[in-house]
């Protein structure tokens, strides 16, 4: 298989992450893979209209896209527990802390790049509403987290553990852990797991 990668994304990582859970890196080839909102990949247009990452290449000749694809694909492989429970209440529970991950990346990617524009540009209200949006789903974390530690470990916790992650690179200016204390702790242990440590971040 052959996984269009780029070493920032957290739908990327997120992806890593379930294939180091599943002992599936021996059986994954990892390609750099460029993408811009100005500049077309044509390489990867050529295999995906959407042209984004990630994008999963399989070995019959199929592509897999996005993320939330890909994930559950790859839990049908490999090895150990299953990323997805099969209770149907906790099932549910997982998609929509994954869908919750998903969406605050989601919010911090576009974020991200209105705050990079001239100051003079930049359109305050989507930057406020941008900001309660992740007020808002830290606050709903931090009351969630303790619910997170009683389930096993799973896509939810991934998704989730992604876009914390991608909070702490893109936005090191926003202060968060001091009033999430629970949930800080909690992006501590998600970062020391073996699957979040090899696909940590690079800057590259």
């Amino acid at each position: 298989m052959t996984l269009h990668w780029s070493p920032l994304s957290p739908f990327v990582r997120k992806v890593m992450c379930v294939i180091h859970e599943r002992r599936l890196a021996g059986q994954v080839r990892c390609v750099r893979t460029k993408v811009s909102r100005h500049v077309p990949n044509a390489a990867l247009l050529a295999i995906n209209p959407l042209m984004r990452i990630p994008t999963l290449e399989l070995g019959n000749g199929s592509v897999l896209f996005d993320s939330v694809v890909i994930c559950e694909y790859l839990d049908t492989l490999g090895h150990g527990p299953g990323l997805y429970p099969q209770q149907a209440d906790r099932r549910w529970q997982a998609l929509r802390w994954q869908a919750l991950g998903d969406g605050l990346c989601d919010t911090l990617i576009v974020w991200r790049h209105e705050r990079e524009r001239p100051e003079a540009q930049q359109q305050q209200d989507f930057l406020h509403a941008s900001a309660l949006k992740l007020s808002s789903t830290l606050q709903l974390l931090e009351h969630e987290v303790a619910q997170l530690d009683t389930v096993a470990y799973g896509i939810g916790h991934i998704a989730i553990g992604c876009a914390l992650g991608y909070l702490a690179v893109r936005f090191a200016d926003v202060p968060w852990h001091a009033s999430h204390p629970q949930l800080a702790q909690w992006q501590q242990r998600f970062e020391a797991r073996e699957s979040s440590r090899l696909s940590a971040p690079a800057h590259a």
